[in-house]
């Protein structure tokens, strides 16, 4: 079996129940979808403003996605973090809160 390089990120992982990685992957599948669909209408030369009410609905399902993952960090490995002592979290969160409200 080939070992996995991450090209990003910091290396660490998180666990997350087959159930809760289920749920993310049909959700990202589904953005997936999306972002097909929107390739093919600009294949058909679909009108631009129906493009963008599909570029707009992309936009709150990777939204919607993003808000579901930082609330699990922040209920999982941020608590746990603190608990554990593990203060320079917060400084990692509030870095990636300012990266996602770019």
């Amino acid at each position: 079996m080939e070992a996995f390089e991450c090209c990003c990120g910091s290396g660490k992982t998180t666990v997350r129940s087959e159930e809760e990685k289920k749920k993310l992957q049909n959700r990202l599948r589904r953005i997936e979808g999306q972002i097909r669909g929107i390739e093919n209408m600009v294949a058909q030369d679909s009108y631009c403003n129906d493009i963008l009410v599909q570029c707009a609905a992309v936009t709150a399902a990777v939204n919607s996605f993003s808000r579901e993952i930082l609330a699990n960090h922040i209920h999982g490995c941020v608590t746990r973090d603190i608990r554990d002592g593990k203060d320079e979290v917060v400084d990692e969160l509030l870095a990636t809160l300012q990266k996602l409200m770019k």
